[in-house]
C-alpha cells in the first residue's frame, strides 16, 4: 500500500479545523528555513488510508492468535468500560489522597486479590511491563543482599530453556549469569543447580511452567537447594495463566514474582502497550520495594513509601488503568472462574497436542501444561521443510504464527499456546490448517518455502529485514 506522504498531490488540503479565531502568537526563536514535509490529502484519501491500515492489521479480534509464551488472549470488553470510568479515567496523580479513595482503594484491593493468587505478601504496581519487572524484582534482591552486607553474591542462576529477558535484566542489575542446562525431562537438572550454587549465589530465576510448557516436579527441592545456598529465588510470572488459582509460586519457595497484567490478566497486548509488570514479594522484602503502595488505616486510604525503598522505577504509581483492568477481570471471574481459567489453558494445549502428535514431533510428549513446542527438525532434514515454513503457511489460512526457534533447546522449535478463550470449534479449525500444512509441505517443500501468499506482503527476506531495515522514507529528488 502506499504510504500517507504517497498519497494526494501539493495544494490538497482538508477542512477538519475550525479557522482561527484569536491572533496568532508565534514565540521569538529561530525557526526552520525549510517547509517540512507533510502529507497534502483530502479528507476522502485520509480515511481511506487509515481504513487500509486497519485492515492489514491482525489481532486477537480478528482470529486464532497461539503465540506461544505470550497468552495472546481475548480481553473482555467490561475491562474498557471499568478503565474509563471518570473517577478512575479523569483523575491526576498529584490529586490530594481525600480526592481519589476510589482510586487508592482500586489499587489496595488489586493487591490483596494479586497477592492471595500468587502467594506473596506485598506488590509494587509501577513496573510498565515483564522485563521491566523483572529488573525491578532484581534490584530489591539487590537492595536486599546490600542491607544484610551480601553484596558479595553476585550470581544468579539462570536455566538455558528461560526467557531471554531473564539474563539480559539479571546483568542490567548488576549480576553474573550462570547457565545451567534442562535434563532430559526437559526440566531443570538437579545435580547441576546443586553445583552451581555456592556463597556467591544471588538468585535463582526460573518460570514454572517453563518454556517448554513442562511443570517441573521438583519445584520444591529447587527453591531449597537455593535458599540453603543463601540465594533467593525469582518467579518470571509469564507462564502464570496456566497455574492462577491452582498452584501459587508463594508456596513453591519464591520470594519474589512479576506478573504480566497485559498477558495472564487479560488487559491488551501488544502493539508496543501499554504494559504492566508489578513485582510482589514476601514480607521480609517488603520495605524494599519501589514506588509508593497504598495502606488502609480506619478505613482511609493513605499512599506510603517503603521503609528502605530502592527507589522509583517509573512516574507515579505505574499504568493504573492497565491496573483497573486487571482488577475487572479478577473480580467478574472470581474464586471459581480463575482457576478455571489455567484449567481450560491447559486443556486447549493437551488436546491440541494429541491432536497434532501423529505427524509433528513432540520432543517432550508427556502431558503439557498451557502451551507445547513442537520440531521440525526431522521434516527440515528430509525434505527441507522448516519450522519457519510452517508458521508463513498458517498466515494463508487466518492463523497468527506461533513461536518461532524458542526454546533454543528445541531444534526447529514451534511453540503453541492456544489459551483458555479459544473454542473447540477453533482448535478444531486450527488443527485441521496444521495437518493440512504438514501434508502439502511434503508433497511441495518449495509452495511451503514461497508461503504466505494471500498477505499483503509475502515472503520477505528476513536477513535484510534484520540488517538492513528501512527506517525512514526517503523523498524523491
Amino acid at each position: 500500500m502506499k504510504l500517507i506522504f504517497e498519497r494526494g498531490k501539493a495544494g490538497r488540503a482538508l477542512s477538519i479545523l475550525p479557522p482561527l479565531d484569536v491572533p496568532e502568537c508565534l514565540p521569538d526563536v529561530p525557526g526552520r528555513k525549510t517547509v517540512p514535509h507533510l502529507p497534502e490529502v483530502s479528507e476522502n484519501e485520509l480515511s481511506r488510508h487509515y481504513t487500509e491500515l486497519a485492515k492489514q492489521t491482525y489481532g486477537v479480534n480478528d482470529g486464532f492468535y497461539p503465540l506461544g509464551s505470550c497468552t495472546m488472549k481475548y480481553n473482555p470488553k467490561v475491562n474498557e468500560e471499568a478503565a474509563a470510568l471518570p473517577g478512575f479515567a479523569q483523575i491526576h496523580p498529584l490529586q490530594p489522597e481525600h480526592t481519589v479513595q476510589g482510586a487508592l482503594e482500586a489499587l489496595h484491593t488489586v493487591e490483596q486479590e494479586l497477592c492471595e493468587i500468587t502467594g506473596m505478601d506485598a506488590m509494587t504496581f509501577q513496573p510498565a511491563a515483564g522485563a521491566h519487572g523483572e529488573f525491578t524484582g532484581l534490584l530489591t534482591i539487590k537492595a536486599y543482599l546490600k542491607s544484610r552486607g551480601e553484596e558479595h553474591r553476585k550470581k544468579i542462576i539462570v536455566p538455558d530453556s528461560a526467557h531471554g529477558t531473564n539474563p539480559a535484566s539479571a546483568v542490567m542489575a548488576g549480576f553474573t549469569i550462570v547457565n545451567i542446562p534442562s535434563g532430559a525431562d526437559g526440566c531443570v537438572d538437579l545435580e547441576s543447580l546443586r553445583n552451581a550454587v555456592g556463597e556467591d549465589t544471588a538468585g535463582l530465576m526460573l518460570t514454572n511452567p517453563n518454556t517448554l510448557g513442562l511443570f517441573d516436579r521438583n519445584i520444591l527441592e529447587i527453591t531449597r537447594i537455593v535458599h540453603e545456598a543463601g540465594g533467593l529465588c525469582y518467579y518470571d510470572g509469564a507462564n502464570l495463566n496456566a497455574v492462577m488459582g491452582l498452584a501459587r509460586p508463594g508456596d513453591m519457595g519464591f520470594d519474589v514474582i512479576h506478573l504480566n497484567l497485559h498477558k495472564t490478566f487479560s488487559t491488551p497486548h501488544g502493539g508496543g502497550g501499554p504494559g504492566s509488570g508489578p513485582v510482589g514479594c514476601k514480607a521480609f522484602l517488603r520495605e524494599f520495594l519501589p514506588g509508593i503502595r497504598v495502606n488502609c488505616k480506619d478505613g482511609v486510604f493513605h499512599m506510603e513509601h517503603p521503609e528502605r525503598t530502592l527507589g522509583s522505577v517509573k512516574a507515579f504509581y505505574g499504568n493504573f488503568l492497565v491496573v483497573v483492568k486487571a482488577l475487572t477481570y479478577v473480580l467478574m471471574l472470581g474464586r471459581e472462574g480463575i482457576p478455571e481459567a489455567s484449567s481450560n489453558a491447559v486443556l486447549n494445549a493437551n488436546y491440541m497436542m494429541r491432536k497434532l502428535e501423529d505427524l509433528y514431533d513432540m520432543p517432550y510428549p508427556d502431558a503439557c501444561m498451557h502451551e507445547f513446542v513442537m520440531s521440525l527438525e526431522r521434516q527440515k532434514h528430509e525434505n527441507g521443510v522448516t519450522a519457519m515454513d510452517v508458521a508463513k503457511s498458517l498466515q494463508d489460512y487466518g492463523i497468527h504464527p506461533p513461536t518461532m526457534y524458542f526454546p533454543l533447546i528445541v531444534h526447529e522449535a514451534l511453540m503453541v499456546e492456544p489459551t483458555e478463550t479459544e473454542s473447540k470449534e477453533t482448535l478444531d479449525a486450527a488443527i485441521q490448517a496444521f495437518r493440512e500444512i504438514f501434508a502439502h509441505a511434503a508433497e511441495n517443500p518449495a509452495e511451503a518455502a514461497a508461503s504466505p501468499k494471500t498477505t499483503p506482503i509475502g515472503r520477505p527476506d528476513e536477513v535484510q529485514a534484520a540488517r538492513k531495515p528501512v527506517l525512514r522514507y526517503s523523498w524523491p529528488d
